[in-house]
């Protein structure tokens, strides 16, 4: 079965406790938690303290997506707040092996996130440390992108590539009821959504529409 992990980044901000309460209702398996600085990407989010601040109104594994620079300055306070996965982009830092080995140590999951434009080839000598591989199927920053269909011949080498590894190959980006199937039949375990979660107020049903791919 398909995992949905709504981002919140498309939720309403005023209300995120009881969005959150409302994701868990409505059978989401993730929430995915967009971190972004205004520097590796043109948009500011917000930090740990909203993580620990929204932690206690749902037992479902908080995915900390970090479109930052420098991440490994970032990656203890995120784990401490209440981190399940941490997910750092490739073009972030150049010392992927040692940030993933750190997030392990803090007791979560490791990802990895590769933009449109990056070749998977950065993985071949990581694989043995990530949890989670995460493609941007749009151009990371912003909400509401269109799907990158060019992204649909990476997922299905990608997932080529992990083979029988226990790795989780997760899809972020302009995410509706047609890509989403057509990035589930390319390989996708996982698909973040925003809008098509968000849209209309039935958490529940768009949620299972996703699903149902």
């Amino acid at each position: 079965m398909t995992i949905i992990a709504p981002s919140i980044l498309s939720a309403d901000f005023a209300d995120l406790k009881n969005e959150i309460l409302r994701l868990n209702d409505a059978q989401a398996d993730m929430i995915h938690l967009d971190i972004m600085d205004g520097h590796f990407v043109p948009n500011l989010t917000f930090g740990p303290a909203v993580v620990k601040a929204l932690r206690p109104y749902t037992n479902l594994p908080f995915d900390v997506h970090l479109m930052v620079d420098n991440p490994e300055l970032l990656i203890s306070e995120f784990a401490k707040a209440g981190a399940d996965i941490i997910t750092v982009h490739a073009e972030a830092y150049p010392h992927l092996d040692k940030v993933l080995s750190e997030i392990r140590k803090l007791g979560c999951k490791a990802g990895i996130s590769l933009n449109p434009s990056t070749p998977e080839d950065i993985l071949e000598y990581i694989m043995d440390k990530l949890d989670l591989i995460l493609v941007m199927s749009v151009n990371p920053g912003f909400g509401g992108q269109k799907f990158i269909p060019s992204q649909l011949e990476k997922i299905s080498r990608i997932k080529k590539r992990i083979g029988e590894r226990q790795i989780i190959l997760e899809v972020d980006g302009g995410i509706n009821a047609l890509t989403a199937a057509e990035a589930v039949a390319a390989g996708a375990d996982a698909l973040v959504a925003g809008t098509a979660v968000f849209e209309g107020g039935d958490y529940a049903k768009n949620i299972a529409a996703l699903r149902q791919n």
